[in-house]
C-alpha cells in the first residue's frame, strides 16, 4: 500500500513538472529571453596595470583582456577600445584609444606633471559596451604620487567620521507580516567596510533584532514587520558613537522570496505573499547564469506560499540571476546566487631568489588547467615594491567571477576565493545580497519589438561621430554631404549624409597616431553648414566612490629615492616607448588602382597646371564656362562618352570642390597625378571619376584650404609601442650609464606552448630590493589565473 501511494505521488509530480514544462507562458519566457541573447552580446573587459603606484612623468603600461561575458572567451567583435584616467570627480585626466585584435590589446599613457597626489580610476571600455551603460565598463583604482607638490597628509583624520549603511532585503521588498531576511552593507568615509554593534527599533524605539557584520561591513539579520510601524537601524562604531538608519519601508501588499539550500545539490526557493486571492495565483521562476544555463518553471500560490526546487547541476558557474514573475511578466522578487568554478588556470612560476645588480634573469612559466596543459595567453609584470603602502589589485579571476557582474565596488574580492569553508560560502551569499546587479532591464528583454541598440560595434575601424548644423541658428541639418580626410599616406576619404537629426558617422579605418583632420560639405552646394565632431568617450559615469589616498610621513625618504631614479630614468636612458615600425600591407589610395597615373617628374616641366593638364593628362578634359575652369573625363566604359558633371577632386587626399584653386597650383610641387574614368561608389555618394593630385611631402606644398573648411586636431589610436628593456650580455654591463629602472619588465602577450609553457628573460637594473612579479592570464576555453611572487636584488660585488 505504502508502495503504491509513493508511486502515485511520484506519477503526480512527474506530471506536474511536465505540465509546467508545456505551460504556453513557460515556453514564451525561454523563446523571448532566448532571442534577446542572441542579438545582446554582452563584451566583459578586463585590464592589467603593470603596477599600482606611479609618480607624475612615468608610464602606465596595460593589457587588455575583452571577452564574452557569458563564456569568458575572447571575443573578436570590437576592434577599438578606450582607456580613462579619472579623479574623484570624474574628471578625465588622460584618454587614449587603443586597438583590439582577437579581443586583446595593450598600450601605454604618460603620466602628466600637473596631476596632484591622490587615487584615481582607471576605466575601459568598447564602443559596444555603451550600450548598457558605465556600470559595465572596467574599472580599477590607481595611486599617483607628485612629489613636487606639497600634499597634506592628515587631511583625511581631519574630516568626521561618517558612514554610509544600506538594507537589502532578499528578494528586494519588505512585507508586513511575513519574516525576512535582511542583508545590509556599512562603509566609512575610506569607502571600506567598518565594524560595529546595530539594533533594530521600532517607532516606540523597542529594540526587536540586533545585528553586526561579519566581512567588510557586511552582515544580514532576520525581521518580520508589524503593519503600520517603521524601523530604524543604530549602529555604535568602535569609538562609541551612535548612529541612526531608516529601514527600507514596509510594504502593505507584495512578495518575499527566501532561498535556502535543500540539499548539497537542490535549491529551495520560497515565495510568500501578502496578497489574498480566491483563485489559483501562478507565479513564474526564471534562472540563468550571464544570460545562459537558462531555467524556467511556474507553480501556483497555495496559501498565500509557494516552493520551487532548483538542481544547482542547471546553473552555471559564476553568479546566477534568479528572478520571480507575475503572469503578466512582471518581476516580483530577485536575487543572486554563486556556484563557484571549478576550474582554476594554476601559473606557476620558476626563478632564482636572489640576484645581483644588472644580472640576468630567466623565468619559467607553466600555466595548467585541471593538471591538463593548455595554450594560455599571459601578461606579465616586474617591478620594484618598497615600503609606499598602497591597496592590492584585483587580480583577474575574481574580477571576471565576482567583481565585473556585481553593483558597486567590491572590497576585498580575492578572499572569497581563499579557504573555501562554511563561513566563506555564507559571506559570499551575504555579498550576493548586497550587490545585486544585472546586466540588461527586463522591459527589454520581453518586447514584441526589439529596439535598435544606439551604438554599433567597432568591428572594422574607429567611429568619428559627428553632427551638422546650421551656421546661422544651430539647428540640425538632413540630407547635407560630408567629407572627412587627413593628410595621411595613402590617402583616405571617408563620407556620410546627414540623417534626420544630422547626425554623421565615419568608419575610420587604420586611423593611428595624432593627426590633423579636414570636415567640409560640397562648398559649391552647401557652404552654410558646419560639422561638429563629438568625443568618443563617455560623459556618464559609475557609482562606484574611490577610496581616499592616504599618505604617511614615513615614506618620505622611499619616495625621494624613488623622484631620483624617475628623473635619471627620463634623462639618460632611451625612450621606455619605442614605436614597432609601421608596415604599408596597402600603399594604394581609398580609390583603388588609378587608370592613369602620371609622375611629373618623368616630363618636361610647364609653368601652369592648365598646360600640364592638356598636355600629358589625357583622361582630363579642360573645359572654360563663364570663366570658371571645369574638368570632365571619359567613361572608360563606354568610349567617346564624357561625364556633363565635375570629378571629385583631391589634393594630398584632401578634397577640392573649387576647380579654379586647382588650376591655380605651382606644378612643380606636384608630383604625380592619378586619373580614375569611371564612375566611383562611395559610401552613399557617387562620383564621376576622380583626379587626385599628389605633392612631394604629402604637406600640401603651401595650398590655402577653403576658410570653410574645418581642421582640428584629432588623436586616432595608439602606435604600437614596444617596452624597452636594456640588455647587458654584450660586456655592456659596465656601462656607466645609470639604470634606476622601478619596473624591471612588461610583458604584455606572453602565449604558452602546446604543453603550457613559456619563458622569460630580462636583466635586473641598478636599483636594488624586493620586486614584485604578478602574472595574469587567459585560455581560449575562459579559465583564469593569476600568480605573484617575489625576488631580490643586491649590489653586485664586481
Amino acid at each position: 500500500m505504502k508502495r503504491t501511494l509513493l508511486y502515485c505521488c511520484m506519477l503526480l509530480c512527474t506530471a506536474f513538472s511536465a505540465y509546467a514544462q508545456d505551460d504556453a507562458m513557460v515556453k514564451s519566457i525561454q523563446q523571448r529571453f532566448g532571442l534577446y541573447t542572441e542579438r545582446a552580446l554582452q563584451e566583459k573587459m578586463y585590464v592589467h596595470l603593470d603596477r599600482p603606484l606611479y609618480l607624475i612623468g612615468e608610464t602606465i603600461w596595460f593589457k587588455a583582456y575583452n571577452l564574452n561575458a557569458a563564456t569568458h572567451k575572447f571575443v573578436d567583435v570590437s576592434k577599438v577600445a578606450y582607456l580613462e584616467v579619472l579623479d574623484n570627480e570624474n574628471n578625465a585626466l588622460i584618454q587614449t584609444k587603443f586597438s583590439l585584435a582577437e579581443g586583446k590589446g595593450d598600450g601605454s599613457v604618460l603620466i602628466p606633471a600637473t596631476i596632484a597626489s591622490g587615487k584615481y580610476k582607471v576605466r575601459c571600455y568598447t564602443n559596444w559596451m555603451k550600450n548598457y551603460g558605465p556600470e559595465y565598463f572596467f574599472e580599477s583604482s590607481i595611486s599617483i604620487v607628485n612629489p613636487f607638490v606639497r600634499f597634506d597628509p592628515d587631511r583625511l583624520a581631519k574630516e568626521a567620521d561618517k558612514y554610509d549603511v544600506q538594507f537589502f532585503p532578499e528578494g528586494g521588498y519588505l512585507v508586513k507580516g511575513i519574516e525576512s531576511k535582511v542583508a545590509f552593507r556599512a562603509i566609512g568615509k575610506e569607502g571600506v567596510g567598518v565594524n560595529f554593534t546595530g539594533e533594530i527599533v521600532n517607532g516606540q524605539n523597542e529594540s526587536v533584532a540586533k545585528f553586526q557584520p561579519e566581512k567588510n561591513g557586511i552582515g544580514f539579520f532576520t525581521l518580520k514587520p508589524e503593519p503600520g510601524v517603521t524601523y530604524n537601524a543604530i549602529i555604535k562604531d568602535s569609538k562609541g558613537q551612535s548612529y541612526t538608519f531608516p529601514l527600507p519601508k514596509t510594504e502593505e501588499q507584495g512578495y518575499v522570496m527566501q532561498l535556502k539550500d535543500s540539499t548539497s545539490n537542490l535549491l529551495k526557493i520560497t515565495v510568500t505573499t501578502a496578497i489574498v486571492s480566491d483563485e489559483p495565483v501562478p507565479i513564474y521562476l526564471m534562472s540563468h547564469t550571464r544570460q545562459l544555463n537558462t531555467f524556467v518553471d511556474r507553480k501556483y500560490l497555495k496559501n498565500n506560499k509557494a516552493v520551487f526546487t532548483l538542481d544547482k547541476s542547471q546553473l552555471g558557474e559564476g553568479i546566477s540571476h534568479i528572478t520571480i514573475f507575475n503572469e503578466k511578466l512582471k518581476p516580483l522578487c530577485e536575487r543572486l546566487y554563486f556556484k563557484r568554478p571549478t576550474k582554476e588556470l594554476a601559473i606557476e612560476a620558476t626563478v632564482k631568489n636572489a640576484f645581483v645588480t644588472r644580472e640576468k634573469v630567466n623565468m619559467d612559466i607553466s600555466a595548467a588547467v585541471s593538471s591538463a596543459s593548455e595554450m594560455a595567453n599571459l601578461s606579465v609584470a616586474i617591478y620594484l615594491t618598497d615600503s609606499i603602502v598602497t591597496q592590492p589589485q584585483t587580480d583577474i579571476r575574481s574580477h571576471l567571477w565576482l567583481s565585473s557582474d556585481l553593483k558597486g565596488s567590491v572590497e576585498s574580492p580575492e578572499y572569497y576565493f581563499t579557504n573555501v569553508n562554511a563561513d566563506t560560502d555564507r559571506q559570499l551569499d551575504n555579498l550576493m545580497l548586497t550587490h545585486g546587479w544585472r546586466r540588461f532591464k527586463w522591459e527589454n528583454v520581453f518586447v514584441s519589438q526589439a529596439t535598435p541598440f544606439e551604438f554599433l560595434p567597432e568591428f572594422d575601424g574607429h567611429f568619428i561621430n559627428g553632427k551638422v548644423v546650421n551656421k546661422a541658428d544651430g539647428s540640425p541639418a538632413k540630407g547635407i554631404d560630408t567629407y572627412l580626410a587627413a593628410l595621411d599616406v595613402p590617402a583616405r576619404l571617408y563620407v556620410a549624409q546627414s540623417d534626420q537629426a544630422g547626425n554623421v558617422m565615419y568608419e575610420v579605418r587604420k586611423f593611428t597616431g595624432p593627426k590633423e583632420i579636414t570636415l567640409q560639405t560640397n562648398l559649391n552646394v552647401d557652404s552654410t553648414y558646419r560639422i561638429e565632431i563629438a568625443s568618443p568617450f563617455v560623459k556618464q559615469f559609475a557609482t562606484r566612490p574611490i577610496a581616499p589616498f592616504v599618505f604617511s610621513k614615513a615614506w618620505e625618504n622611499q619616495l625621494l629615492n624613488r623622484t631620483i631614479n624617475m628623473q635619471t630614468a627620463n634623462v639618460f636612458l632611451p625612450p621606455v616607448m619605442a614605436e614597432r615600425k609601421a608596415t604599408l600591407a596597402d600603399s594604394v589610395a581609398f580609390f583603388g588602382v588609378p587608370d592613369e597615373k602620371y609622375f611629373l617628374d618623368d616630363f618636361t616641366r610647364f609653368p601652369t597646371m592648365e598646360e600640364v593638364l592638356r598636355e600629358y593628362v589625357r583622361g582630363v578634359l579642360v573645359r572654360k564656362r563663364q570663366k570658371e575652369f571645369h574638368f570632365r573625363l571619359v567613361d572608360k566604359l563606354l568610349p567617346n562618352t564624357f561625364y556633363t558633371t565635375d570629378p571629385l577632386m583631391l589634393l594630398d587626399g584632401i578634397p577640392v570642390f573649387n576647380t579654379d584653386k586647382i588650376m591655380e597650383l605651382d606644378p612643380l610641387k606636384v608630383k604625380k597625378i592619378e586619373v580614375l574614368s569611371s564612375r566611383y561608389f562611395l559610401g552613399p555618394m557617387t562620383f564621376t571619376g576622380i583626379v587626385s593630385f599628389s605633392t612631394y611631402r604629402n604637406d600640401l606644398a603651401g595650398y590655402e584650404l577653403d576658410p570653410k573648411v574645418m581642421v582640428m586636431p584629432y588623436e586616432g589610436l595608439q602606435a604600437q609601442r614596444e617596452f624597452y628593456s636594456p640588455r647587458y650580455d654584450k660586456g655592456n654591463a659596465e656601462s656607466r650609464i645609470p639604470d634606476f629602472r622601478n619596473l624591471l619588465h612588461w610583458a604584455p602577450n606572453m602565449t604558452t606552448d602546446a604543453s603550457g609553457k613559456a619563458n622569460l628573460g630580462f636583466y635586473t637594473s641598478d636599483q636594488t630590493g624586493r620586486y614584485q612579479v604578478v602574472i595574469e592570464g587567459i585560455t581560449p576555453s575562459g579559465v583564469s589565473g593569476s600568480k605573484t611572487l617575489s625576488f631580490t636584488v643586491g649590489k653586485s660585488s664586481l
